[in-house]
């Protein structure tokens, strides 16, 4: 995908910076696909889920439509990087941003 040749550097070195950056982003994710759960009702309902719902929604759609910017303070990574990683978050944005408004008065 394009992580950026100093990542890659970093893995082949064995280094810990590598995996710890992944296990963070895994970590937050997989609460925001609690707070997904929780909003579609699907588990139970978790602490501040309106505000967590809209901040998630935003931070997915600000980042496919952020990355001209970030490119100039996170260089190294490739252009196809970016692109599917932009297109990824924007999927994932359009389809909260649906499932909020379709629960939005449930919340």
């Amino acid at each position: 995908m394009g992580a950026g040749e100093h990542m890659q550097k970093m893995v082949a070195n064995g280094r810990w910076y590598p995996t710890m950056v992944t296990l963070i982003i895994a970590a937050m994710l997989s609460v925001w696909s609690l707070y997904a759960l929780s909003g579609a009702g699907l588990i139970h309902k978790l602490p501040f889920v309106r505000l967590a719902l809209v901040t998630i929604t935003a931070v997915y759609l600000l980042r496919a439509v952020a990355f001209p910017v970030l490119t100039t303070y996170i260089p190294g990574n490739t252009t196809t990087f970016w692109y599917w990683s932009s297109a990824i978050c924007f999927v994932f944005g359009i389809v909260h941003l649906i499932g909020l408004c379709q629960v939005w008065s449930q919340l």
